[in-house]
C-alpha cells in the first residue's frame, strides 16, 4: 500500500509517493524544504536567487553556495555528454524568444502583441566554474537556464532527503521529472507515461514499472506559447538558437538516476530523427513518440500493443 501528496512547486506539479502511508507527511515535508532550496539556488526568474545574483555579476567571478556549484557542474556535464546539445547557456534566446517569466505567466500572455527575438547561443564552454574556489564566471551577457537539468537534479536530491527523513521507499516526480529512493514496493513503482505532466502517475494507459533510479519525459507539447503569428516550445536547439525542429513531441527515458534520464530525452529530442540510434547506442531504455502518435521504443524498452 503506498500513499501520495502532491503540491505546486518549481512552476510544475509535485507529487510524493510513500510505501509506508503514515510515513507521508515527514517525506513531504523534507520534499519541499529542498524544493526551496532549489528554487532559491537556480531559478532565472527569482531576481533574489543565487543564479541571478551570479548573473548579474558582468564578467566577475563570484562565489557561489555548493547546491549552486552541483547544479552547474550536472548541467555542464550534461552538455559535455551530449556534444552541447544540451546547452545551459541558452538562458538568452530562450528569454527573448518569450520564456522570460514563470510559465503560467508566459501562457497567459496575449502572444499577438509579443515578438519573439532569436540569439546565437555562446556555448558551454564560455561557463567558467572553479572548483577549488567555488566560484562562476559568466562573460558578460552570457544568461543561464538550468531547466533542462535542475529539475531533474531536485528531484533525484529530494528523493533521497525524502527517504532519509521518511525511512521508507519513496517516488519523487517534478513535472514528469521522476527519481526513486529506498527499497520499492514488491511489484516495482507502476508510472503512467504520458505526454502531459499533470496526469496522476497510475492513471490510464501505458504504464511501466520501476524499482529504481530515473525515469524522464523531454516534450513540445505542454510548455507552447504564442508569439505574434508563430508556436513555439521551450526545447531550444544550440545548433540554431531556436525551438528545437524535432518529429517527436515527446521522449522518454530510463537512466540510474533522473539527471541522467532528462539529459538524455533531452538530446534524443534536439537530435529529432537520429535521437533513437543515439539512444540505442547508449543502451538507454526509451519511447519515442511522433507528431501523429506513432510510438518507437529502443533499447529495452517494453513494446507496447498497437
Amino acid at each position: 500500500m503506498t500513499a501520495t501528496a502532491s503540491f505546486q512547486a518549481l512552476g510544475t506539479t509535485a507529487f510524493v509517493v510513500v510505501t509506508e502511508p503514515p510515513r507521508l507527511s515527514r517525506a513531504r515535508a523534507a520534499v519541499e524544504a529542498e524544493l526551496a532550496r532549489v528554487d532559491l539556488a537556480c531559478s532565472r526568474f527569482r531576481p533574489d536567487s543565487e543564479l541571478s545574483r551570479a548573473q548579474a555579476a558582468a564578467g566577475r567571478a563570484v562565489q557561489i553556495g555548493p547546491l549552486l556549484f552541483q547544479a552547474l557542474r550536472a548541467a555542464l556535464d550534461a552538455a559535455a555528454a551530449t556534444d552541447g546539445l544540451v546547452d545551459p547557456t541558452v538562458g538568452r534566446t530562450l528569454r527573448l524568444a518569450g520564456y522570460d517569466r514563470t510559465f503560467r505567466l508566459v501562457a497567459a500572455r496575449d502572444g499577438d502583441s509579443f515578438e519573439a527575438r532569436f540569439e546565437r547561443v555562446p556555448g558551454w564552454r564560455a561557463v567558467e566554474l572553479d572548483p577549488e574556489r567555488s566560484t562562476l564566471r559568466l562573460p558578460a551577457g552570457v544568461e543561464l537556464d538550468l531547466g533542462a537539468t535542475a529539475k531533474a537534479l531536485a528531484a533525484d536530491r529530494a528523493a533521497g532527503a525524502a527517504e532519509a527523513a521518511a525511512g521508507c521507499g519513496v517516488l519523487v516526480s517534478l513535472g514528469g521529472d521522476i527519481s526513486i529512493a529506498g527499497d520499492p514496493p514488491a511489484e516495482g513503482w507502476p508510472v503512467l507515461v504520458a505526454d502531459d505532466h499533470t496526469a496522476p502517475l497510475n492513471g490510464g494507459g501505458p504504464t511501466v514499472a520501476l524499482a529504481g533510479g530515473g525515469l524522464a519525459t523531454s516534450g513540445t507539447t505542454v510548455r507552447r506559447w504564442r508569439a505574434a503569428d508563430a508556436e513555439l516550445h521551450h526545447v531550444i536547439d544550440p545548433r540554431s538558437g531556436r525551438p528545437a525542429v524535432t518529429p517527436w513531441r515527446t521522449v522518454t527515458v530510463a537512466a540510474a538516476t533522473c539527471v541522467d534520464a532528462n539529459t538524455a530525452s533531452t538530446a534524443a529530442l534536439v537530435l529529432g530523427h537520429d535521437g533513437p540510434a543515439w539512444l540505442e547506442e547508449r543502451r538507454l531504455p526509451a519511447r519515442l513518440v511522433s507528431s501523429d502518435g506513432d510510438r518507437t521504443c529502443v533499447a529495452g524498452w517494453p513494446a507496447e500493443a498497437a
